[in-house]
């Protein structure tokens, strides 16, 4: 007799069902898995014997062969300890065969028969559902992360004897207990810390509001960190939707406790490798992007990152998704976050501060500045120089704007676009390819004429950066409650991209020499 325990194998972000076989057949004692499992899948004979002889079974002095189904797909990982037990006790006649159907079962095993957590536990419960399936049972500690799935049951476990009691009907299976700890803000910071730097205050108001990238280029100390690190006091809530997908993220990391709620910000240290950064690996994982998903990447130190790992973000930049090829199969990883990049000007930092003097040669600054391509740089929709803050703003005692006068203002302006936008399913003026930038950002002849003189007076123009401009122009306008774009819109979009701030700031080289 052939029994069947239904389970799945994490692949990328994604749950893949998984369909555990198991017979028993007369012959001499053996265990044999096939169906393409990984080593750490073979290994868990020594687990799952181990765990049985805690209920006071062991396994059947027979052939018994386990078979994972589909035998193409690898299956790593060791979710698939539990359900290969089940299997097992079921064709052996310990546990009726069809008290497990319609349910799909994860989990580790302990020597000491308890049920320990697992990656991707809620791309698992989003998988059952999908599958019509009525219920899942995964490991005590990953409970919640399933229960924020909705319309499947989720059954939690702490160890092989409870469930197998459950299945002969001993008692009964349990429901979730109160959510996992809550998500909160990272710390608790505001804008109205900031002293002065209206100009870097006012990009990042824009760039908020409309998901455009941004780098922030200046000397040290003038506030560029400080000011990205509250960033995320302006983004809006995420939707249930957004929650879920950042969630399944962090889930296949093995990050998750519970509904991740807030935005995520990451910022890596600049020593970081290409793959950790974009993702990938021998068995390939989400990289940084991807954790950034709907939050916010800051990149510090931005010419410090390795030039591999930073020109593998153009790919990510444009399409707001990652793909990573491997010779046993592709992987497209979603990767929609706001960049926030601030950058020296020269490897001394102190070029064009006015605060002390430059001691890069020519040489050094044209090697610094070369390091960000124009190809990235393109990509980055507001660039802007921040200069060191007058010891007088510096020591007002008064509060600048606070973080919540700002978000207001963002939460309206992305209000109006999620009305806009909503036939093409987008959320933000960032996210707008060119057939929908040409059918909701049209200009009056005004507009076309002082878009004509800009792209006349800028040192390199693409066809990129001309639609960039004017979904920045868009997200000023929404700001400012506008319908329409004006000449003003994008000449204030303009201010925030007039130059690469690095390269203007390299014309001072002649001096220096």
């Amino acid at each position: 007799m052939i029994t069947t325990v239904q389970s799945c194998t994490l692949v990328g972000i994604d749950a893949e069902l998984v369909d555990v076989e198991c017979t028993i057949d007369r012959g001499l004692p053996q265990y044999s898995v096939v169906g393409l499992a990984a080593p750490s899948v073979k290994e868990g004979a020594t687990r799952i014997q181990s765990a049985l002889k805690t209920i006071g079974h062991d396994l059947p002095l027979k052939k018994v062969t386990i078979n994972l189904a589909p035998a193409d797909l690898r299956k790593p990982g060791c979710g698939l300890d539990l359900p290969i037990a089940l299997a097992v006790l079921a064709a052996d006649g310990i546990v009726p065969d069809d008290a497990l159907a319609g349910r799909l079962v994860l989990g580790e095993l302990g020597l000491d028969g308890a049920v320990r957590s697992v990656r991707g536990v809620l791309a698992a419960a989003l998988r059952a559902r999908a599958a019509g399936l009525r219920g899942i049972i995964v490991p005590e500690p990953c409970a919640a992360e399933a229960a924020v799935v909705d319309d499947v049951a989720v059954h939690p476990v702490a160890d092989l004897a409870e469930i197998v009691a459950a299945l002969r009907g001993e008692r009964p299976l349990r429901a979730p207990g109160p959510g996992g700890r809550p998500s909160l803000r990272a710390a608790a910071v505001d804008m109205a810390e900031v002293r002065g730097q209206s100009l870097a205050r006012a990009a990042v108001e824009i760039a908020v509001a409309g998901g455009h990238n941004i780098l922030l280029a200046g000397p040290p100390g003038t506030g560029k960190t400080m000011v990205a690190r509250r960033i995320p006091t302006l983004l809006p809530d995420m939707t249930r939707a957004e929650a879920l997908e950042t969630t399944k993220i962090y889930s296949a990391m093995g990050l998750a406790h519970g509904l991740i709620d807030t935005r995520p910000f990451r910022a890596p240290h600049h020593t970081i490798s290409t793959a950790a950064l974009i993702g990938g690996g021998s068995s390939p994982r989400p990289g940084e992007i991807s954790l950034a998903h709907n939050g916010v990447l800051f990149l510090d130190e931005f010419p410090e990152f390795p030039r591999a790992a930073v020109e593998g973000l153009r790919q990510p930049l444009e399409e707001r998704c990652v793909s990573i090829d491997r010779v046993h199969g592709a992987l497209r990883l979603p990767a929609s976050f706001l960049l926030v990049a601030a950058a020296n000007p020269c490897p001394c930092g102190w070029l064009g501060s006015g605060v002390r003097q430059c001691t890069c040669g020519p040489g050094a600054i044209e090697r610094y500045r070369l390091r960000l391509s124009g190809p990235l740089l393109d990509r980055i929709d507001l660039q802007i120089y921040v200069r060191p803050v007058p010891l007088r703003e510096l020591r007002r005692t008064d509060p600048g704007e606070s973080s919540a006068q700002i978000r207001a203002r963002v939460a309206a302006a992305r209000d109006r676009q999620l009305a806009r936008l909503r036939p093409w399913n987008l959320r933000c003026n960032a996210e707008m390819p060119s057939a929908v930038l040409r059918a909701t950002c049209k200009l009056d002849s005004l507009g076309e004429r002082t878009l004509a003189e800009l792209v006349e007076r800028r040192r390199t123009v693409t066809a990129r950066s001309v639609d960039r401009l004017i979904k920045v122009a868009r997200t000023v306008a929404d700001l400012l409650g506008q319908d329409d774009i004006d000449a003003g819109c994008l000449l204030e979009a303009a201010g925030f991209r007039e130059v690469d701030p690095l390269a203007d700031l390299a014309a001072e080289i002649p001096q220096l020499a």
